[in-house]
């Protein structure tokens, strides 16, 4: 135990462990530049995104309970039916992938194309 409070008592060991992981750090580096993997700036081309409809924002149910025959209450999340659907934006002349529940797909029916419907809900086509 004495052993661990001298190790953080004396900055010389901190500076040893800190060059040590600098070691580390440009090993991985050089490693991943010899076989060809590029770091993107916002981390993977894949992104967890929240299970929100892109057009009307619906989000999963979070109140909801289970009752059982025994009358116990336990809780449960209802989540939103949500597809990923494409749709051609004339506005944009090119194909945009969105996530919208069932009831977004049926809004975009009504209003006759996503142009009126994003226009309608204040969605940016752009960032799709």
């Amino acid at each position: 135990m004495t052993h661990l409070k001298i190790l953080f008592v004396n900055r010389t060991h901190s500076y040893v462990f800190d060059y040590i992981i600098l070691l580390c750090i440009y090993a991985i580096l050089t490693f991943m530049q010899k076989f060809g993997i590029v770091l993107r700036q916002n981390g993977s081309s894949m992104q967890m995104r929240a299970r929100v409809c892109d057009l009307l924002g619906k989000r999963p149910n979070r109140q909801a309970r289970v009752v059982t025959f025994s009358h116990k209450r336990n809780k449960k999340v209802q989540h939103v039916n949500l597809q990923s659907k494409k749709y051609f934006s004339d506005d944009l002349g090119r194909n945009i992938k969105l996530r919208l529940s069932t009831k977004g797909m049926k809004t975009v029916e009504k209003y006759g194309g996503i142009d009126a419907a994003a226009k309608k809900f204040g969605l940016n086509l752009n960032k799709f």
